[in-house]
């Protein structure tokens, strides 16, 4: 059927609810939405599926998270594992508490056990819960950072992990054989109750997760001693991290926690912010407020699902400035590894992760304490898996892993980024530093003289719709048939092609073999300590650009970054056009 029949079928089909229906009855003379709602399926990817709310086969709502449901019930029951029951758990966005609903019906109508929590939780928090209950998968319905009008459902495996290439191909074609929404059943909740295939998880679990973050603690002692004096403003962003951010940071020595109260209860709305993500500062602005009328010097601030932790500090000057995911995690990754390396705890055979978009700064730091760095693909999942291919077979010890975005994470509990664990670790480096008659920034200003002025940015343009699609790929193969010799006055010296999966050294002609999973990236590598890298974001209609440069001062790695991002720009912004 073309697009126009598939939605003439939804709203005839008694199958699909009244409010469905006349959703998409406001929409018949627009011929453009009605097209863009219905002219695919929303893509189920590696990760899951995320999209607009909305009716239609390529939106978000009760119908596609039920085929979406479907498709994982039967690849668990190919497997055999489906015996295993499934973890659910979402968010404070929009519907959430439906759409995780409707994926633990479609679990017990086939014969699924499922473990919903009673309210909203953490993504990290159900990665550990797949690991502590035992379970075949975990589902959470979240679209993390995106904006308010966006939900999503993203799929874990049994070992806590997103699920790796392998296993979503498995599952995706699992999602796409459920041609026919209409024909996927749901027993009612008081059913699934009774039979003992819906049940309610909650404090046992919250206590059990709580219990596995103390133990990644570097210094209690240092929390316990210097928490007492230290005020901490804190921002959950309307989100999940309120409860447990708040509850890990008192019980390792941080009393005087402020919440930013009007941030502080659920809103789907996330009526204070335009764009619910750690990453702009203008998100903290309240915060700011507050800290200067307080005289705090630290604001933590958690996304909706809690897993990208975003911080505050006061600079040189005395004014508020938010530090960079790359900041942060070389603050949190020198701590971890200097202090365990002062008391002997650094195994040997330690090694730490990044991605391929993340500071170089990373590597200078690991390469100081004799621990090992691997490189991985944009995407928490591929930091999880190094943990499962390493650490869970005895061959190395994970210390810690972090990627630009906001994302950390310290401890094998769990296989995904943590904004809680970060909230508590970044607490109490911020104590240690206070114990050395230092703050956070001051600290920044110490890794810099150690390592090298090294700055990161980015850039990102939105392009939505059917045509923002088709432009973001017109764009990448245009990129790739250049293959750039020069970008401003800077030679580029290697192209790393992951999508051919290979790198070609310009100045010698020669292609090697990239050992990563092939994806839709490329990366350029220019002067010593100058790269860019450019990729269409899994999660949004975006395509992000990111940069590296690096100098003898901050002035001068400030400089050397606009000049970098006007000289990319200048070819990559008219293929946007």
């Amino acid at each position: 059927m073309n697009y126009r029949e598939v939605y003439r079928s939804w709203i005839e089909n008694p199958y699909f609810d009244e409010k469905t229906k006349e959703e998409l009855l406001a929409v018949q003379d627009n011929e453009k939405e009605i097209e863009d709602r219905f002219y695919r399926d929303l893509e189920f990817g590696t990760g899951g599926m995320r999209g607009l709310i909305g009716a239609g086969t390529n939106r978000m709502n009760r119908y596609t998270i039920r085929k979406a449901s479907q498709g994982l019930a039967n690849y668990l029951k190919k497997q055999g594992t489906d015996g295993k029951g499934v973890v659910i758990a979402y968010d404070s966005r929009r519907y959430s508490d439906e759409f995780a609903l409707e994926t633990a019906l479609v679990m017990a109508s086939n014969g699924i056990k499922a473990y919903l929590f009673d309210e909203l939780r953490p993504t990290p928090e159900l990665s550990f819960a797949v690991r502590h209950l035992g379970c075949a998968a975990g589902v959470v319905i979240t679209a993390s950072h995106n904006p308010k009008e966006y939900n999503g459902f993203k799929v874990y495996s049994s070992d806590g992990c997103q699920l790796p290439p392998s296993e979503s191909d498995e599952v995706i074609k699992e999602v796409e054989a459920v041609s026919d929404i209409s024909s996927i059943g749901c027993i009612s909740r008081e059913e699934a109750i009774g039979k003992g295939l819906l049940v309610f998880i909650g404090r046992e679990i919250d206590d059990a997760y709580i219990s596995e973050l103390k133990k990644v603690c570097i210094n209690p002692g240092i929390s316990e001693k210097v928490g007492k004096n230290t005020r901490i403003i804190y921002t959950p962003l309307h989100g999940t991290g309120n409860k447990p951010v708040r509850r890990i940071l008192k019980e390792t020595g941080f009393e005087n926690v402020i919440v930013v109260k009007e941030q502080e209860m659920p809103d789907p709305d996330f009526s204070t912010v335009k764009y619910p993500n750690p990453e702009e500062k203008a998100v903290f602005d309240i915060a700011i407020e507050m800290a200067r009328k307080e005289d705090v010097d630290l604001i933590i601030g958690t996304d909706p699902d809690a897993d990208r932790m975003g911080i505050v500090v006061r600079d040189h000057k005395g004014e508020y400035v938010t530090l960079t995911g790359n900041q942060t995690g070389c603050l949190l990754m020198e701590y971890i590894l200097s202090q365990k390396k002062q008391a002997g705890t650094l195994p040997d055979n330690a090694f730490v992760v990044k991605t391929i978009v993340s500071s170089d700064m990373a590597r200078k730091i690991a390469e100081n304490y004799g621990v090992e760095i691997i490189d991985v693909l944009t995407g928490f999942k591929f930091i999880g898996e190094q943990i499962r291919l390493l650490d869970d077979t005895g061959r190395k010890k994970f210390m810690f892993g972090f990627e630009e975005s906001y994302g950390y994470l310290a401890g094998t509990y769990a296989r995904d980024k943590d904004a809680v664990v970060a909230s508590m670790l970044i607490a109490e480096v911020f104590a240690w530093y206070k114990s050395r008659s230092m703050n956070l920034y001051q600290g920044l200003l110490e890794l810099f003289e150690k390592y090298g002025y090294v700055k990161e940015g980015i850039d990102s343009f939105t392009l939505k719709g059917k045509e923002g699609l088709e432009k973001i790929e017109s764009a990448m193969a245009a990129l790739r048939g250049m293959e750039l010799s020069k970008v401003g006055t800077r030679k580029v010296e290697v192209i790393a092609d992951y999508e051919k999966q290979e790198k070609l050294v310009l100045k010698t002609g020669e292609r090697m073999g990239i050992g990563l999973p092939k994806s839709n990236v490329l990366h350029y590598t220019l002067d010593p300590g100058f790269w860019f890298c450019i990729r269409p974001s899994g999660t949004e209609p975006k395509i992000k650009i990111y940069y590296g440069v690096s100098s003898s001062s901050m002035e001068g790695a400030d400089r050397e970054l606009e000049l970098l991002k006007r000289d990319v720009m200048a070819v990559v912004k008219p293929l946007l056009e």
